[in-house]
C-alpha cells in the first residue's frame, strides 16, 4: 500500500464532493479492489469515508466531518514531516518523496517558518556510521518485493557462521535497535522468520509471485521476558569506558570506587552475547561476582591469549 496514494486520495476527497472507485482506480492505475482497501485504511486512520451506490455514487468524506488544512496543528505537521524525512533518508523511492511534498502542501504560508523550525529541532538519521554497504540496496529490493508480492532469494549466515540458501515471502521491514530486519515466510523452514539484513548476501528478487498468507507480526518487545531471565552481576570499570557502559545500564547503577573507577550493577544473561559485551571492554572491565561468571570470564580470556601465543 503506497503512502503517496493514500495521501493523494485524502486530498482528492477534500477537494471534491464525491468520486467513484473506478475513476480513482483509473487515476492511480490500480484495480478498484485496491482502491477499496485504501478507503478501508483511510477509515481506520480516523477519517470517515462513506460510499454511495448507483448512478452518481462514489466515495466522499462525511459531511459532518469536513476536514481542511487547518485541521493539522503545527505539532501534527512537524511530527509527520519528521517521520517522512527520516524514512526518505534511508529508503529511497518516489512514493515517499511525493508524500513528503504533498504533506508540505498542507502548510499554510503563515505557519511555514514555525513548522520548519520545529522540524529542524529533531533530526532522525537512520543510516549507519559504517558497516555493510548492501543494506541500502537491499532495503530497496525488499521494498519492491513487498509491493509486488514477489519471492526473494538470498544466502543467510545464521549462528556459528552456518550459511544456507533461502527463498522467502517478504511481509514486513523492521528497524529495531539500529538494525534492519525482514519478517518473511521461509520456504526452507516452512515457518515465519525474522532475518537480519546484514547477514544476507546475494539478495535477488524472483519472477515468481506469491499469494499473501495470514501472519502475526514478530514480537519485538522483550522487556518483560528480560526482567525474568536477567540477573545482576557486579563489575568494576574504569571511568574511560563509562560512556559506553551507559548504553547497557542506567546511571543509577553506577557507584564511584575511588577517583578512577566505578562499581556497576550490570544486567546479565549467561550467553555468548553478554559475555562478548564484557570482553569488548578489555582490561577496563573486571567481573567481581558471582564467582562462576568471574571464572568463565578468566577462561575465555585465557583462550584468547592462547590464540596469540600460538
Amino acid at each position: 500500500m503506497k503512502v503517496d496514494r493514500l495521501v493523494s486520495i485524502i486530498m482528492i476527497l477534500l477537494d471534491r464532493e464525491r468520486i467513484g472507485a473506478q475513476e480513482l482506480a483509473d487515476l492511480f492505475e490500480v484495480s478498484p479492489r485496491t482502491i477499496y482497501r485504501d478507503i478501508d485504511a483511510i477509515n481506520m486512520a480516523g477519517i470517515p469515508v462513506c460510499s454511495t451506490s448507483g448512478v452518481g455514487g462514489g466515495f466522499e468524506i462525511m459531511q459532518k466531518y469536513k476536514m481542511d488544512k487547518k485541521v493539522f496543528s503545527t505539532a501534527d505537521l512537524s511530527a509527520i514531516l519528521m517521520g517522512l524525512s527520516s524514512l526518505t533518508g534511508m529508503i529511497r523511492g518516489n512514493e515517499l518523496v511525493n508524500a513528503l511534498a504533498k504533506v508540505k502542501s498542507f502548510i499554510p504560508a503563515d505557519r511555514a517558518k514555525d513548522i520548519e523550525l520545529k522540524v529542524n529541532q529533531i533530526h532522525i538519521d537512520l543510516s549507519p556510521w559504517m558497516g555493510n554497504r548492501n543494506i541500502g540496496p537491499y532495503l530497496e529490493s525488499i521494498k519492491t518485493a513487498l509491493h509486488e508480492s514477489k519471492l526473494l532469494s538470498f544466502e543467510y549466515v545464521a549462528h556459528h557462521g552456518n550459511k544456507t540458501a533461502r527463498t522467502v515471502e517478504p511481509y514486513q521491514l523492521v528497524l529495531k535497535s539500529s538494525h534492519w530486519y525482514m519478517q518473511g515466510y521461509c520456504h526452507k523452514r516452512n515457518d515465519f522468520r525474522l532475518f537480519r539484513l546484514s547477514r544476507m548476501s546475494n539478495l535477488q528478487i524472483q519472477e515468481e509471485f506469491f499469494t499473501p498468507r495470514d501472519y502475526q507480526k514478530p514480537q519485538l518487545d522483550f522487556a518483560d521476558t528480560l526482567e525474568t531471565i536477567q540477573t545482576r552481576i557486579k563489575i568494576r570499570i574504569h571511568k574511560s569506558v563509562m560512556d559506553r557502559m551507559l548504553d547497557y545500564c542506567a546511571y543509577e547503577n553506577f557507584l564511584p570506587d575511588g577517583e578512577e573507577h566505578y562499581i556497576v550493577s550490570f544486567p546479565f544473561i549467561e550467553n555468548e552475547y553478554y559475555y562478548d559485551i564484557l570482553l569488548s571492554f578489555g582490561d577496563k572491565c573486571e567481573c567481581l561476582e558471582p564467582p562462576h561468571i568471574r571464572e568463565e570470564m578468566k577462561r575465555r580470556i585465557q583462550d584468547i591469549a592462547a590464540v596469540y601465543e600460538s
